[in-house]
C-alpha cells in the first residue's frame, strides 16, 4: 500500500460520489481502485460501530466517516421494501429525500439521511451514528419545450443495484482539524499582552486564539504567513492513485 502524506484524507463531494464512484460502480469500472476507498458491504446487516474496521483500505485510518456500496437486497428486488434493522438496533430516516446537484444543476441522484438508533423500533435509543444514502438516476430526457426553470429535473428511474452510503459520527465540531478536548477549553487562560491585546492560552494550533498569538507576534522575526495557508499543498490532480 502506498504511502499518503500525513493529513491526506478522502474527502469527496456529493457530485463526484454520484457522478464518478456510483455510475463507475454501477457500470463495473475501475472497480480494483474505487474498492480501496469505497468497498461492497451490506452495511445494514452490520452495527455501525463495526464499519469502520471494514472500510476500504485508504479510509480505515479515519476516525469522522467511511464510505461503502450496499448492494440491493434480495426482499428488494423480489418488489419488497429493504430491511434496514438488524439484533442490535435499527436505521430510521431523517426528513424527507432530497435531489442532489451537479455543478450545472442537473439532478444526479438522491439523497436520503438516516440515523442510528439502539433497540427495537419504535422504543430504540437514539445514538450519534448517521448515515447518507445515494442513489443515482437514470437520465431519460425532460421536456424539450419547458422553460420553467434552467435547472434540469428528469423523471426519476432510480439505480437500484447499488447505492453509496456514507456513515459518519456526529462530532460536535464542524471541522476536525480545529478540535480541542472538553478539558482544553475548560483549562483555558487569559493573558494581557503589554500593548493590550487579549491572548486566549490553552489552545492549539488552528485554534480561534491563534489570531490573537499572530497580532501579538507581529513585531517579531517569526512572523506567519498567513495568505499561504489559504493554497491548498496537494494537487489533486498530482496524487493520480485512479
Amino acid at each position: 500500500m502506498e504511502e499518503y502524506p500525513t493529513g491526506f484524507r478522502f474527502y469527496p463531494t456529493e457530485e463526484e460520489l454520484i457522478s464518478f464512484y456510483l455510475h463507475n460502480q454501477l457500470h463495473g469500472l475501475k472497480q480494483d481502485k474505487i474498492h480501496r476507498v469505497i468497498p461492497v458491504l451490506d452495511i445494514f446487516n452490520t452495527e455501525p460501530w463495526n464499519l469502520p474496521q471494514l472500510a476500504g483500505e485508504l479510509c480505515r485510518e479515519d476516525r469522522e466517516q467511511w464510505f461503502f456500496f450496499a448492494p440491493m437486497q434480495e426482499r428488494e428486488a423480489r418488489g419488497g421494501r429493504p430491511s434496514r434493522s438488524m439484533a442490535t438496533g435499527y436505521w430510521k430516516a431523517t426528513g424527507s429525500p432530497g435531489y442532489v446537484y451537479s455543478s450545472d444543476n442537473k439532478v444526479i441522484g438522491v439523497k436520503k439521511s438516516m440515523v442510528f438508533y439502539v433497540g427495537k423500533a419504535p422504543t430504540g435509543r437514539k445514538t450519534q451514528w448517521k448515515l447518507n444514502e445515494y442513489r443515482a438516476i437514470e437520465l431519460s430526457p425532460t421536456n424539450p419545450n419547458s422553460t420553467s426553470s434552467n435547472i434540469s429535473i428528469p423523471k426519476v428511474n432510480l439505480r437500484r443495484e447499488f447505492t453509496l452510503c456514507r456513515v459518519y459520527v456526529v462530532s460536535g465540531s464542524s471541522r476536525a482539524f480545529d478540535r480541542r478536548p472538553p478539558e482544553a477549553v475548560v483549562g483555558e487562560t487569559t493573558i494581557q499582552g503589554g500593548d493590550g491585546t487579549t491572548i486566549s492560552g490553552g489552545g492549539g494550533c488552528g485554534d480561534a486564539s491563534s489570531s490573537g498569538v499572530l497580532a501579538a507576534n507581529a513585531g517579531s522575526s517569526h512572523q506567519w504567513e498567513t495568505a499561504s495557508l489559504e493554497e491548498p499543498i496537494w494537487d489533486w490532480e498530482q496524487l493520480d492513485w485512479l
